[in-house]
């Protein structure tokens, strides 16, 4: 049965995350629906690279599926998403060997937040507005001390007795874009709620308020202050998904439509190139 890798963007403001969960509108709910009326099947089913939480975006979401009539590939993507809502979109898809697997084959990952600092009207769902003005260089300071394998219990609701709460980050890219401060964490995988909580903590240090030598404090001990300092979901992207290692440093630039580069006026800005 021949095998399909999809690449989907898709913006997570109305869905309950990409999983499937009962009696609640996902992602992956919506993509399968659109698949079994492409492939003429009663019952298939896709896995993801990984999970996104509610009111979580994608820029480039990877799932593999199996259908059991071979498709060309374009065939697939345009019927595809002619049945998909407007906001999701498969981007591409490829034919892959049966040892492909969507979420274990892969060996890091990147996620972008946004963080506006101005108010917008046309930009919040895509965004954190932060009224108080950030220090750049102090989270920074705070970021470089959270880059390498650490302990980040203090940065999630998961339980480490019951899975490992060791994360390798690769690293923390945080640049200025106009009106935007666009951090960028790339990883070997993230715990649940783990990106939020470190943006959220990143900055509390940007505000003055906590020493940049205290952030890998909080990370590694549930001390509390990351859960109270989660950052909304709004400004979240699973930016890329990586199959081999990932490049050094590729350009940071703002997602998402009605987002642009200098501003936050309406306007399509340049997206990663993933």
């Amino acid at each position: 049965m021949p095998r399909y890798k999809l690449t989907i963007e898709y913006a997570g403001t109305r869905y309950s995350g990409w999983q499937i969960q009962p009696n609640a509108r996902t992602v992956q709910g919506e993509l399968e629906r659109a698949l079994r009326t492409v492939a003429a099947r009663g019952r298939l089913e896709t896995y993801g690279s990984g999970r996104t939480d509610a009111g979580v975006h994608a820029l480039a979401q990877i799932a593999h599926v199996d259908v059991a009539s071979p498709l060309p590939t374009d065939t697939l993507v345009v019927r595809t998403n002619a049945a998909l809502p407007h906001d999701i979109n498969v981007l591409a898809a490829e034919r892959v060997p049966p040892r492909f697997h969507a979420r274990h084959s892969a060996v890091a990952r990147s996620y972008l937040y946004q963080i506006a600092r101005r108010r917008t009207a046309f930009a919040k769902p895509f965004v954190w507005w932060i009224r108080e003005p950030l220090d750049v260089d102090r989270m920074r300071d705070g970021a470089s001390r959270l880059v390498g394998l650490a302990d980040f219990r203090g940065f999630t609701d998961a339980d480490p007795d019951e899975q490992s709460t060791k994360v390798l980050i690769d690293a923390i890219t945080i640049a200025p874009a106009g009106d935007l401060l666009l951090i960028r964490v790339v990883g070997s995988h993230f715990l649940w709620r783990m990106v939020r909580r470190l943006v959220g903590v990143l900055a509390h240090v940007g505000r003055g308020e906590l020493d940049p030598g205290a952030v890998l404090t909080h990370a590694a001990a549930d001390t509390g202050l990351a859960a109270r300092l989660t950052a909304p979901a709004s400004g979240l992207f699973l930016e890329r998904v990586f199959y081999d290692p990932p490049p050094p440093a590729w350009p940071l630039v703002p997602a998402g439509f009605g987002v642009a580069t200098d501003s936050l006026r309406p306007g399509t800005a340049d997206r990663h190139d993933g």
